[in-house]
């Protein structure tokens, strides 16, 4: 009789399975932990990378057609359009579908005939947010439409998200609809959109923040340069440089909200850049400048400022440009800066101060400007009270 080896078919005893059963539960819950936090950095990631793509699509967006503002404008049709906290306009030569065309800043064969001409009066467009109508005129280059057309950035609220704080980036090309430029944006708490830096005058270098109780500014006048075309009513073209302000988002609320702040200033290399001539000596003024209560005594005290072309505007060396006019409150040698400029091309000139007060006297003086740019002698006015 044979007698078979003995095996031991012992399995696992109940503590062994339970250690085993907590090692595994063990492993699981540190891998699910790991994977959890993993989608957490991967959306993290995912939410920064949608707000650094905003920012940068809205911000670059801006810069590059903003330094386009007056590229290939003609004498005559303003540069700068409209700018308020919310919206600015300018004009530009800025895309054309002719390939022939070498004074666009683009060529795109595929743009719209309706977006590489300039608005006229038949075109006429309110900006978007606001109420100004633009144009009231056409304008020509060389006979024809001039080239340069409106293009428009405003912010606007967004109401197709679900946040009420939302707000749009839009950018609109003449009488065409608006593209949206980028979403999910919201107002950095303290500042504007837009924000404005100008010149102290038409000539000046010197530029400063433009208060934001003098916006919206709007070219209100028919043709840039023309006699009507400053003091106040110019400080539109004063304009140097554009300060964006704006905070953008990954569009989601609460806790998973990923936010950056932007605040850029964008130059406007072609402000106030005309066309220059040949110059030769200083300009002569002349003589005939003259400042005087104006008549009738209205309720708004004004000083009513006079002269004559001067003499190297219609003959000798054609070549006057501009005049510009100094004012101060006590006598003295110092004239201070410039207080504002008047365009030549009148057969007589008006200007109306308002800005005065009853009581003050006002001390003028006159100088023509040619485009070297030099300045004629001083013509200074008998004292005035308004």
């Amino acid at each position: 009789m044979s007698m078979r080896p003995h095996t031991d078919r012992r399995g696992f005893t109940l503590v062994e399975l339970l250690i085993a059963l907590v090692l595994s539960a063990v492993v699981v819950t540190a891998a699910l932990t790991w994977l959890r936090e993993q989608e957490k950095a991967f959306s993290l990631g995912d939410a920064r990378m949608k707000v650094t793509g905003n920012l940068r699509f809205a911000v670059s967006s801006l810069e590059r057609d903003l330094r386009t503002a007056g590229a290939g404008v003609p004498g005559g049709q303003p540069w700068l359009v409209y700018a308020s906290t919310e919206a600015v306009a300018f004009n530009a030569d800025y895309v054309t579908s002719d390939a022939n065309d070498l004074f666009a800043v683009y060529n795109d064969p595929a743009a719209p005939p309706a977006s590489t001409t300039a608005l006229n009066a038949a075109r006429r467009i309110t900006i978007p947010r606001s109420t100004f109508g633009y144009p009231d005129t056409s304008y020509l280059d060389s006979g024809g439409n001039s080239e340069a057309e409106t293009i428009v950035f405003y912010f606007e609220p967004d109401t197709s998200t679900v946040r009420s704080d939302d707000w749009v980036l839009r950018r609109k090309v003449n009488d065409m609809a608006p593209a949206v430029v980028a979403r999910s944006i919201l107002p950095t708490p303290g500042k504007p959109f837009f924000q404005y830096m100008a010149a102290a005058d038409t000539n000046s270098a010197q530029i400063d923040s433009l208060p934001a109780a003098r916006l919206p500014v709007q070219h209100s006048v028919r043709l840039h340069g023309a006699a009507t075309d400053t003091g106040a009513v110019a400080t539109i073209d004063r304009i140097r440089a554009v300060r964006v302000n704006f905070t953008a988002t990954n569009g989601a609320t609460g806790a998973k909200q990923q936010s950056r702040v932007v605040s850029r200033i964008v130059r406007l290399p072609n402000a106030g850049i005309g066309s220059i001539t040949t110059c030769g000596e200083a300009p002569q003024l002349g003589a005939g400048f003259a400042a005087a209560r104006s008549t009738p005594v209205t309720v708004d005290p004004s000083v009513t400022l006079t002269w004559s072309p001067a003499v190297d505007e219609n003959a000798g060396e054609k070549d006057v440009l501009r005049y510009v006019v100094w004012r101060k409150t006590t006598a003295g040698a110092d004239w201070g800066d410039p207080y504002l400029s008047v365009p030549a091309g009148s057969a007589a000139y008006i200007y109306v101060d308002r800005n005065v007060a009853v009581g003050t006297q006002y001390f003028y003086a006159l100088a023509a400007q040619d485009c070297t740019p030099s300045i004629s002698a001083f013509a200074t006015a008998a004292p005035v009270f308004p």
